[in-house]
């Protein structure tokens, strides 16, 4: 889960060199930058600051394991884990008798299905249907723990704000502002190095994808754990108090396997895992069906699909729960000789007829390829479908392709 911005990985193995940029990452904005307490830790360690939602965060680090490339292989490495400061993402509590039937006026997820710990990814939605927001939801037992990205959490709160104030019930919305700082620790690693800080009697064997629970790490009470990432790799997102969130990360930089890691990598990351980045692969004007991600509603009969009841879902449902018919979807584009960043065209095979535009796009790591996804119309969304892409003015041959482009390998408890 991750707010716009613009990938520019270097390009090797064959590719012309080019340099990451600064600006790629910048948000345009008047206000001061707000620096997470992290900011400090970032710069000794070689964090290449740049601006990005507000804040000041690392696109890279610098030194002989740092930059782009040497951050996303070593991710993705078999005993290793990656670190990274998300603090900027808005964290919120809900609390009262009638939270869930509030939330699930905001969101498209089965909320309420929740058991106590566990959580999910959904979507915030306008009166048209289209995404606000992607968030991660858990039921936290005695309120709802919610993480929305850091570029929308105000308009996100406005939006609730303003349904809060026609709902009759019982519910507060408790925005945590930078009280609490949120570490993703990311990686084939991440468990036996998370492990260190935790209660001797935490089986993190036991622990699902997708769950949460309060806990402390390194002694430090307040803190909670949830197993969940950006990544495809198996991972955790962290909340501490933004006092100790120097000495958490210090403690799990102390385990060789652990490496700081910037926004560079966690975008690339995130491509090769085909995960939507909010402002380039959807936005407000992108629905839920146009974007692939109507399984976050739930499967054919259930709860959410038939009843409807979130926002603009009469744009999304049919009255009978099935997906309103699109004309454009989110797919999958490989095999093109140069990276396709956002914007590039996407044409039929003949490149005669524009048929869509990337999203997003960079040098996949490791594929050792080009990757990209964009919107394509609904009738060449088929894998396989061979198209044209327009990258600095030359036609490229490519095809559509399923996602994620690499295997996911989110943590499944033995049986």
């Amino acid at each position: 889960m991750m707010q716009k911005a613009t990938s520019t990985l270097f390009r090797r193995s064959g590719f012309a060199s080019q340099q990451l940029s600064k600006r790629a990452f910048a948000t345009q904005t008047d206000e001061p930058l707000v620096k997470t307490a992290l900011y400090d830790f970032h710069v000794e360690h070689g964090g290449d600051m740049v601006p990005f939602a507000g804040y000041e965060l690392p696109v890279l680090y610098k030194g002989e394991t740092g930059g782009v490339m040497k951050e996303h292989v070593h991710c993705r490495s078999e005993g290793k884990a990656s670190l990274f400061d998300v603090s900027h993402m808005g964290q919120i509590k809900w609390h009262g008798k009638d939270r869930i039937e509030f939330i699930e006026k905001m969101v498209v997820g089965d909320i309420g299905g929740l058991a106590p710990g566990n959580g999910c990814l959904s979507l915030i939605t306008n009166e048209n249907g289209g995404i606000i927001d992607d968030t991660v939801i858990t039921n936290a037992g005695d309120h709802v723990y919610m993480v929305v990205n850091g570029a929308t959490k105000f308009g996100d709160m406005k939006h609730f704000e303003e349904h809060l104030a026609s709902f009759d019930g019982d519910v507060t919305m408790e925005y945590l502002e930078d009280s609490m700082q949120l570490l993703a620790l990311q990686g084939p690693g991440a468990a036996a190095a998370v492990s260190k800080l935790l209660p001797s009697d935490f089986d993190l064997v036991k622990m699902p994808f997708m769950t949460g629970t309060a806990t402390t790490l390194d002694g430090v009470d307040g803190c909670r754990i949830t197993r969940c990432g950006y990544t495809g790799e198996d991972g955790f997102e962290i909340a501490m108090p933004a006092e100790n969130a120097v000495s958490i990360a210090s403690k799990l930089l102390e385990d060789t396997s652990v490496l700081p890691t910037g926004l560079g990598a966690r975008d690339s990351l995130r491509l090769e895992a085909g995960l939507c980045l909010y402002g380039n692969d959807i936005d407000g004007t992108t629905t839920p069906i146009e974007a692939a991600l109507g399984w976050t509603m739930g499967g054919p009969g259930s709860r959410r699909r038939v009843e409807g009841g979130f926002t603009g879902a009469e744009h999304i449902l049919t009255p009978e729960g099935k997906f309103q018919k699109v004309t454009r979807k989110r797919v999958g584009i490989k095999g093109m000789k140069a990276p396709a960043r956002d914007h590039t065209e996407i044409y039929d095979a003949t490149g005669e007829v524009k048929i869509g535009e990337v999203t997003s796009g960079t040098f996949g790591p490791t594929l050792k390829a080009p990757v990209a996804m964009g919107y394509v119309d609904s009738k060449s969304a088929k894998a396989g479908t061979e198209v044209m892409l327009k990258i600095r003015n030359k036609m490229q041959k490519a095809q559509v392709s399923k996602m994620p482009f690499v295997e996911s390998r989110y943590y499944r408890v033995p049986e």
